[in-house]
């Protein structure tokens, strides 16, 4: 019985830790190679690549968010000197012609809901962290977020409890069709 008190000790205080915490304060996480990641339930991670518009697109939107890579946090930034989460989104998606809300919650409202078993890389995370909190999701359980203030853009992973309690779906921006 000590392991189920010993698990509900410490979902109560990621809980804890949870509600203390504001939109982006993440802790900070430690690399554990061991731990096993949040694949797709029914299908493999989705490899980025080939001729079609929807893979050129992820492409594009991963290696844009993968660009802003340790830029640093400035809550209600949207642009490289300093961005917050939903300005990180909006920048990358913005850099590859795609126009989004600007704050995580209306950014969770406007994209096409995509469930956590069917996220592709370029797709959006959000959370409730207890505030919005948003990300690009890159594959293979991992997206490139502003995590908060005095920190930079960083990858993290969703199978993190921090990132796991505090998941609130998937979202999908899409390109608009050539104009013909």
């Amino acid at each position: 019985m000590s392991d189920g008190r010993d698990l509900v000790r410490a979902l109560l205080g990621v809980a804890a830790a949870w509600l203390v915490a504001g939109c982006a304060g993440a802790p900070p996480r430690a690399a554990d190679p061991a731990r096993p990641m949040i694949e797709p339930a029914a299908t493999p991670p989705v490899i980025v690549s080939g001729p079609s518009v929807e893979d050129a697109f992820a492409r594009r939107i991963v290696d844009e968010a993968r660009g802003f890579l340790g830029a640093p946090y400035r809550l209600g930034g949207a642009e490289p000197a300093g961005m917050d989460c939903s300005g990180l989104v909006s920048l990358v998606f913005s850099r590859a012609g795609v126009a989004t809300p600007r704050t995580a919650l209306t950014q969770q409202q406007a994209a096409l809901r995509i469930e956590l078993d069917e996220l592709q890389p370029g797709d959006v995370v959000f959370f409730r962290l207890p505030d919005p909190h948003v990300g690009v999701y890159l594959g293979a359980g991992e997206f490139i977020h502003a995590p908060g203030s005095g920190r930079t853009v960083t990858i993290a992973r969703l199978d993190e409890p921090y990132f796991l309690l505090g998941f609130a779906g998937g979202g999908r921006f899409q390109p608009r069709p050539a104009e013909r």
